[in-house]
């Protein structure tokens, strides 16, 4: 967690100006693309978010010492004035010279500092698998991100599927992972509780031809699968979450991106199962240690 807190501190230095993530990432010895996606996952906030906040932070306490805050707007990336009071009224619900006075209610984001806890409650089963291209094939809808409990939009879509439209994607499942597949694309940055995803029911093929069905061409490359069991939904939604604290800071690998895959086997009655999950990774180059 060194370097990542180090990349917050390079955040900190430059909060007034120029910010390129790109440079944030490398003191993180990361992808800025593995960048966005842990912190997002870490955080509970998009990268950008967290930096506008920042900003924001700082910068109030310039206009309440009473600088113009045209100068404020320019120092902090600003192009306007009027640009910088929305994004302040976005953050306190009050305009800069609301805040000037006595007994306004303001708000503040301190700087993050990353920890990595012992805590063994969980061994990540997983595996690596290298798996040659293939497509995701089936039907596909744009849902809420839900951290707890069943997703409503999600059941109401997998109602809209019959049965003949299952068992069309059933025929076309002929390779890992095998059956029908819960699959997530990531739509922004966030993956914050409200946040959207494009949600996909669909399975796995090598198949050239799948008629009308809505398709991704997923390439060559190396996944990581874990594993779990127990209550449904929450032992499955908490994979997301076990592998950004516990696993990718462990291993030498990133999150690529790509979709992600879920399998789910319930058990009779659907209130507990198995399932994997299966994300895209690449490994780390060995001389950017860890």
């Amino acid at each position: 967690m060194q370097e990542w807190n180090s990349a917050i501190d390079l955040i900190e230095q430059r909060l007034e100006g120029d910010l390129d993530i790109s440079d944030v990432a490398r003191v993180a010895l990361t992808s800025e693309y593995h960048f966005r996606r842990m912190f997002s996952t870490l955080a509970g906030m998009p990268l950008s978010e967290y930096v506008r906040r920042r900003r924001m932070t700082v910068a109030t306490a310039d206009v309440l010492a009473g600088e113009p805050v045209v100068d404020v707007a320019v120092r902090f990336g600003y192009g306007s004035a009027a640009a910088f009071t929305r994004a302040f009224k976005s953050m306190h619900g009050l305009t800069p010279g609301q805040a000037r006075q006595p007994g306004s209610v303001l708000r503040s984001q301190p700087p993050l500092r990353f920890h990595l806890r012992v805590e063994g409650r969980s061994d990540m089963r997983h595996r690596i698998v290298d798996k040659d291209a293939f497509a995701l094939v089936g039907y596909r809808t744009t849902v809420p991100v839900v951290h707890e409990g069943p997703n409503p939009a999600i059941v109401e879509f997998e109602k809209s599927i019959d049965g003949d439209a299952r068992a069309l994607l059933l025929s076309l499942s002929n390779t890992e992972p095998a059956g029908p597949l819960a699959v997530t694309v990531r739509l922004a940055e966030s993956r914050s509780e409200g946040a959207e995803v494009e949600y996909w029911r669909a399975v796995a093929t090598t198949a050239a031809d799948c008629g009308d069905l809505a398709r991704i061409d997923v390439p060559s490359g190396l996944w990581v699968v874990f594993e779990a069991d127990g209550k449904f939904p929450e032992a499955l939604q908490h994979l997301w979450a076990d592998a950004a604290t516990e696993w990718f800071p462990a291993n030498p690998y990133e999150w690529i991106e790509g979709p992600e895959l879920l399998t789910i086997h319930p058990d009779p009655g659907g209130e507990s199962g198995r399932g994997e999950l299966w994300l895209p990774i690449e490994r780390i180059p060995s001389d950017l240690g860890r």
